[in-house]
């Protein structure tokens, strides 16, 4: 099971969190957006160019105390075709250093068009008599609003392939709560949203007992968490909103189970940027800086539960 994977990553590191590699081009230290421009001019091919190796540099520095990445497509989608292959070249090279990739790309359609969306992100594409993998992610953030027909591809993708979803169930963002937050009878949306997560991973259950059908549920309500916590004890949680939108490490502990695991925390421009916030960091210093502050991420976060 790929949440299995996941995990065994997370015991191994001793590290319940995920690095958003979200880079946008002011984000990148100037001497290598100078060299790429100097290669390629002021071009979205040297701007790709440069998030790229912005991201190698920091994989290197974080792989090994990090279990995975979280690259938003939108990000790398916004310097066109170039940014897509940053953002492919990017995945390859995370898998390589035997990182977990989550692509959070909210995915959701039905029918042929979520089989399509599905054989990008996590499955496999015949091209003549060659079996391709476009982008090679071992899970994907997906929308559940159009119902079962649109996770339903997906499902035998993650069965087949070994690949997880995160389903959007409680978003971290202010207004969630308009619609997230409505009743059905006595039920909130996100908690019927919830339900049906765990009803879809029933038969796909791993030996940590977590199915291949996570969960998104912002750190910023903490409450929520702790409550969806209890309701889905087979939904693993993948939780944003952690630090610059206001999520703290006391109120994420109730995201996880007695034994510490259950739930992965995001961080990514506090990580990304961490050169730009520390007094006197040389940019060229900019991956050492990231190291720095996923390690003290770890600590904030482990401080309040049983992870072993």
């Amino acid at each position: 099971m790929s949440f299995d994977r996941l995990i065994a990553k997370i015991i191994e590191t001793k590290n319940p969190t995920v690095v958003g590699l979200d880079p946008r081009l002011d984000y990148v230290p100037e001497f290598i957006k100078q060299e790429c421009f100097a290669k390629d001019g002021q071009t979205l091919k040297a701007a790709a160019n440069a998030i790229f190796t912005f991201n190698k540099m920091i994989i290197d520095e974080i792989y090994d105390i990090v279990p995975a990445i979280k690259p938003q497509a939108a990000y790398y989608e916004m310097y066109g075709f170039y940014g897509v292959e940053a953002l492919v070249k990017t995945i390859a090279y995370a898998r390589e250093k035997g990182m977990f990739v989550i692509t959070d790309g909210k995915r959701n359609d039905i029918g042929a068009t979520m089989e399509a969306y599905t054989t990008a992100h996590l499955g496999t594409v015949m091209v003549g008599d060659t079996e391709c993998e476009p982008f090679g992610a071992d899970a994907l953030t997906v929308n559940g609003y159009l119902g079962t027909d649109g996770i339903a591809p997906l499902l035998k993708v993650c069965s087949e392939k070994d690949k997880g979803i995160f389903v959007l169930v409680k978003t971290s963002n202010k207004s969630s709560g308009e619609l997230q937050d409505k009743l059905i009878g006595e039920t909130p949306v996100y908690a019927v949203m919830g339900d049906m997560c765990e009803n879809w991973g029933s038969e796909q259950i791993g030996e940590y007992g977590y199915s291949s059908v996570g969960a998104v549920v912002g750190a910023t309500y903490p409450d929520q968490l702790t409550e969806l916590r209890k309701r889905l004890p087979h939904t693993m949680f993948l939780v944003p909103g952690y630090g610059a939108q206001g999520g703290g490490a006391q109120g994420i502990a109730g995201a996880f189970d007695e034994k510490g695991l259950g739930a992965i925390v995001n961080s990514s421009r506090a990580i990304m940027c961490a050169y730009k916030n520390e007094e006197n960091c040389p940019e060229q210093d900019f991956a050492k800086a990231a190291r720095r502050e996923a390690v003290r991420m770890k600590e904030d976060i482990t401080a309040y539960i049983n992870l072993k």
